[in-house]
């Protein structure tokens, strides 16, 4: 992750389309225009290409001896959607139960109001 002429490298706690969570060894100012670079690292030590996504720290807290830090991806071009969303794909986000919701029970209009 790069920010204002810095450097950091972390790990990420769960990555969506709209952002990710990160342990990083250093503090960064929410609002901070970061630029990310998400990694894939497979068994073996293989690791894919890194894909570079424009983001802002949303959110910043101290978790034992490092930071957490929440980031919302800013806008992307196509071929970078793709990539995220191929990542993404690997990492199981869109093998995610769906939401039901519970069946709505019907009730007269004297149950409702009494």
């Amino acid at each position: 992750m790069t920010f204002a002429g810095k450097s950091t490298t972390g790990r990420t706690r769960n990555v969506s389309r709209g952002g990710l969570c990160a342990n990083v060894k250093a503090p960064i100012a929410i609002g901070t225009d970061v630029m990310v670079e998400l990694t894939l690292v497979f068994d073996g030590d293989m690791q894919s290409e890194p894909l570079s996504v424009p983001a802002r720290v949303a959110w910043c807290t101290t978790v034992d001896d490092e930071y957490q830090i929440g980031v919302s991806f800013k806008a992307m071009n196509g071929e970078r959607a793709e990539f995220l969303q191929v990542c993404l794909k690997y990492l199981g986000e869109d093998k995610a139960a769906p939401k039901v919701r519970p069946p709505r029970i019907r009730k007269s209009v004297d149950d409702q109001f009494g």
